[in-house]
C-alpha cells in the first residue's frame, strides 16, 4: 500500500505506560492547547490502579511545553460511573473544545456492559483538570456510536463526527457487525445534536477498512484549495483461517460478568490476532461528501519492530503556531504494547 509523504512519523512515543493507572493499556488521545501555553494530551487508559474492579477505562492527561515531551499528571481526569448504565464500565476517545465562555467541553465514547450500545456523552470543565459529567446522552443509535470528534463550523454551529456500528437488520442482538461508518450531527449549543443525512465515509469499501472505521476528524480548509480534510483510522480484517479471540466489547460476550473479565488482556489478545489498522485522509469540497482515501500513517506489519507496527488509529490532530499540523494517535506493536505516537506535516 502506498503511503503519502505529507505526514512524517516522529520518533519515540509521546505517552506510554508509566504507573498503575495506565500500566495495562494506553489509547485514544485527544489534544488541546493549555490556557497558559503548551499542550495537554488526554488519553484513554486502564491499569491495576483503576477506581473499581469492573472499570475498563478512564481519561488521564499529560502536559508538554513543546508537544513532544509529555509528563503525566496525577489522578484521573474523568471516570465512568458504575451506577449509570450507559457509562458503567469505560470512557474513551476524548475530544476537547473550548467554549465561548472560556470553559472546556469534552465529548467521550461511553460504554456500559457489552449488550448495550455505546453512546456519546460530554463533560464540562473550567480548567481542563476538574471535569463534571453533563447529564444525558449527546448522541446515540440502536447499534452504537464511538470515537467522537468535534469541530466548530464557520457559521458557529458544532459538528460532531462519530463512528456508527452497523449490525444490519438483525440489530446489535445479532452479534455480527457489518461495518462501522463515519456519520455526523449538528448542534447549535453543543448539547442537542441532530443527525445529518447519510454517511460521511462508509467502511467496507476496500480490504483495509473491512472491519470498520474507529475515528474520523474533520479538518477545516487551510490552503488555497479550500478543501475539507477527513482524517480517519480504519481496521483491516485478520487473514482467513487465523484464530481470532472474541473482543470483550463484542455483544456475544454479554454473559461474561465484568468482574470476571480481564478487559485489557482480552482486548489486546484480539488486537494482535491478525488485524491491522492505519490512518487515512480523504478530501471534500463541502465537508460532507468525500473523495477516495490515501494512506498517511501505517506501520510495517507483524514482521516490524516499530511501535505502530500493527495498529495506528484514533488520531487527534492540532494545528501548530507555524501552520503545520501534528497528529497524536494510538499505536500498537507486535507485543501488544499500546502507546501514543505522533506524526507531523511539513517536516
Amino acid at each position: 500500500m502506498d503511503i503519502s509523504s505529507e505526514w512524517t512519523r516522529e520518533a519515540g512515543p509521546r505517552v506510554e505506560a508509566s504507573r498503575d493507572l495506565d500500566a495495562s493499556k494506553v489509547q485514544a488521545p485527544g489534544i488541546i492547547e493549555r490556557p497558559g501555553g503548551g499542550f495537554r494530551l488526554f488519553y484513554t487508559a486502564v491499569g491495576p490502579g483503576r477506581p473499581y474492579p469492573e472499570c475498563q477505562g478512564y481519561i488521564l492527561s499529560a502536559v508538554s511545553d513543546d508537544g513532544l515531551e509529555f509528563s503525566p499528571e496525577p489522578g484521573i481526569r474523568l471516570c465512568p460511573c458504575p451506577d449509570v448504565a450507559h457509562m458503567s464500565l469505560r470512557l474513551l476517545a476524548p475530544s476537547i473544545v473550548q467554549l465561548a465562555d472560556g470553559r472546556f467541553r469534552m465529548y467521550i465514547e461511553a460504554r456500559g456492559t457489552s449488550d448495550r450500545p455505546t453512546v456519546i456523552t460530554s463533560a464540562i470543565s473550567e480548567d481542563q483538570l476538574e471535569w463534571q459529567h453533563e447529564e444525558g446522552v449527546r448522541l446515540m443509535t440502536p447499534d452504537g456510536l464511538g470515537g467522537p470528534r468535534v469541530i466548530y463550523l464557520p457559521d458557529g454551529r458544532c459538528r460532531l463526527l462519530a463512528c456508527a456500528d452497523d449490525y444490519g437488520e438483525g440489530g446489535r442482538a445479532g452479534g455480527q457487525r457489518n461495518g462501522k461508518h463515519i456519520v455526523s450531527a449538528i448542534s447549535e449549543n453543543g448539547l442537542d445534536f441532530a443527525f445529518e443525512p447519510g454517511e460521511r465515509i462508509r467502511s467496507g469499501q476496500e480490504f483495509h477498512d473491512a472491519m470498520g472505521i474507529t475515528a474520523g476528524q474533520l479538518l477545516a480548509p487551510s490552503g488555497p484549495s479550500g478543501a475539507w480534510t477527513m482524517v480517519y483510522s480504519a481496521w483491516q480484517d485478520a487473514p482467513a483461517g487465523r484464530h481470532v479471540p472474541i473482543h470483550p466489547s463484542d455483544p456475544s460476550t454479554a454473559d461474561t460478568p465484568p468482574e470476571e473479565l480481564d478487559f485489557a488482556a482480552a482486548s489486546i489478545a484480539a488486537d494482535i490476532s491478525g488485524f491491522r489498522s492505519r490512518i487515512f485522509q480523504a478530501m471534500s469540497e463541502d465537508g460532507l461528501s468525500f473523495g477516495p482515501p490515501e494512506c498517511i500513517v501505517a506501520g510495517g506489519g507483524y514482521e516490524s519492530d516499530e511501535l505502530d507496527a500493527v495498529h495506528a488509529e484514533d488520531m487527534s490532530v492540532i494545528t501548530l503556531g507555524d501552520g503545520r499540523r501534528r497528529m497524536y494517535y494510538a499505536a500498537c506493536d507486535t507485543a501488544g504494547r499500546w502507546r501514543i505516537a505522533s506524526a507531523v506535516t511539513g517536516s
